[in-house]
């Protein structure tokens, strides 16, 4: 396993090998290289850094509270805390456990809640009323400054009439299974919040708003953005119909859209502080810098994880030499019982198989938020020997596919990656290289 320690998100010179060691990353070997592209990506789109230059280059009058809301919100907190300096006024901060660093916001005046993910837990809910309360109590005149990140979606919740936690959860397993695409995924939740799909809005009221948002969805829209808590959705049920879901799921969202009744206000606007493409053109940027011959690839990687794995180590094996560059977010419909990994494992593992034998190649595919479904890698770092270096373990890579188990494997090969949390949250960045 590759450990990149949180502080390459700010210092991407040093990264550590399988044994631990603390080594240089610069010109010295082809993994190295990429995992030095990949810090440098990461640091570009750093929600601190990025709320801070953001509020720093079209300020905003002085807001009397913050909300915080996904897997990046602590670092797009400290990142409003650095623009506002003497006029911070505390508020209200909602992330995933392990993302929030103890003590990070001691003195900040932030009430912090952890909610579930990927799946929502009873702390989810807690933070769903906490965050309608809190705002619904704010003066009429208050000003309000959001900062969102993807996770928001599980991270907390307000569910419709009928629907308590044990249901939630049936529906997201079903969901991160079923190898929808996520705003497809987000339409259904949508269909059963009281809070999302701009349903926060009707708690805002008239009360002047501001949203900050980084983006970890295709073409950046920020109705999917965390299941669009303050973006309406007026095609709701419309977009749904598209759909096909398991009939005890097509009953909750017919349900739930019968209690939602009319969308919501209109949606105040929402600016992109980060998105994939701040990310891709740093790792072409970095490529660059070390002398390599860039690809970037516009095209975003989409649909099943292990059929993209294939393509994208067929294009390395046929295109030409040098970086490339390419970011999405696939699928991976998951087996009635799955094994260890996420969408990122499985596609290299897929490209592992189809480089198998080749020298000179690899593939690093990574969660830029520093998590790859539910584990706590970021992803992998292959090449043609990444099945040899596994079969001391005895395991079958096409088995291991098969029943999405690609993380025992990568761990007996060495490949896998983990960062930490990241600060970020801007879909899969995916490099590979042909030297």
């Amino acid at each position: 396993m590759t450990s990149i320690p949180p502080r390459a998100a700010a210092d991407p010179g040093f990264a550590h090998d399988t044994a631990g060691e603390t080594v240089m990353i610069g010109a010295a070997s082809p993994r190295q290289s990429l995992l030095q592209i990949l810090a440098e990506a990461l640091q570009t789109v750093d929600g601190r850094a990025c709320v801070r230059r953001t509020l720093k280059s079209r300020p905003t009058r002085a807001p009397t509270w913050v909300c915080a809301i996904g897997k990046a919100a602590p670092a797009m907190l400290l990142g409003a805390h650095d623009a506002l300096g003497p006029s911070w006024p505390g508020g209200l901060l909602i992330t995933k456990p392990g993302h929030l660093e103890p003590g990070q916001l001691a003195g900040l005046g932030i009430e912090a809640h952890l909610g579930g993910h990927p799946l929502p837990t009873q702390d989810s809910l807690a933070a769903g009323l906490t965050l309608l309360r809190r705002v619904s109590e704010l003066p009429a005149d208050a000003r309000l400054l959001f900062l969102l990140s993807g996770g928001a979606s599980s991270l907390v919740e307000i569910p419709t009439d009928g629907l308590g936690l044990a249901e939630l959860r049936r529906m997201n397993t079903w969901l991160l299974g079923s190898g929808l695409a996520i705003d497809s995924i987000n339409l259904v939740r949508k269909a059963v919040s009281r809070i999302k799909g701009g349903g926060l809005l009707r708690a805002v009221a008239d009360r002047p708003i501001r949203v900050l948002a980084i983006s970890d969805v295709p073409d950046d829209d920020p109705a999917v953005i965390g299941s669009g808590l303050l973006v309406p959705e007026p095609d709701l049920q419309a977009r749904l119909t598209a759909l096909e879901l398991p009939s005890w799921l097509a009953d909750w969202v017919w349900r739930g859209l019968a209690e939602r009744g009319a969308p919501a206000p209109v949606a105040p606007a929402i600016e992109l502080v980060a998105t994939l493409d701040d990310a891709k053109s740093a790792a072409a940027a970095a490529g660059r810098r070390a002398g390599l011959p860039v690809h970037l690839h516009a095209q975003p990687i989409t649909g099943d994880a292990a059929r993209a794995g294939r393509h994208l180590a067929e294009s390395l094996l046929r295109g030409p030499p040098g970086l490339h560059v390419w970011g999405g977010e696939t699928t991976v419909r998951l087996p009635s019982e799955p094994g260890r990994g996420g969408r990122n494992q499985h596609l290299a593992l897929a490209a592992a198989i189809a480089l198998a034998g080749h020298p000179g190649v690899l593939l690093l595919s990574s969660g830029t938020d520093g998590t790859d479904g539910p584990t706590q890698d970021a992803g992998a770092l292959i090449d043609g020997s990444t099945l040899s270096r596994a079969a001391d373990a005895g395991l079958d890579a096409a088995a291991c596919l098969a029943r999405a188990d690609s993380g025992p494997l990568l761990e007996a090969s060495g490949d896998l990656i983990r960062t930490g949390p990241t600060g970020t949250n801007v879909m899969d960045l995916i490099l590979g290289l042909r030297h």
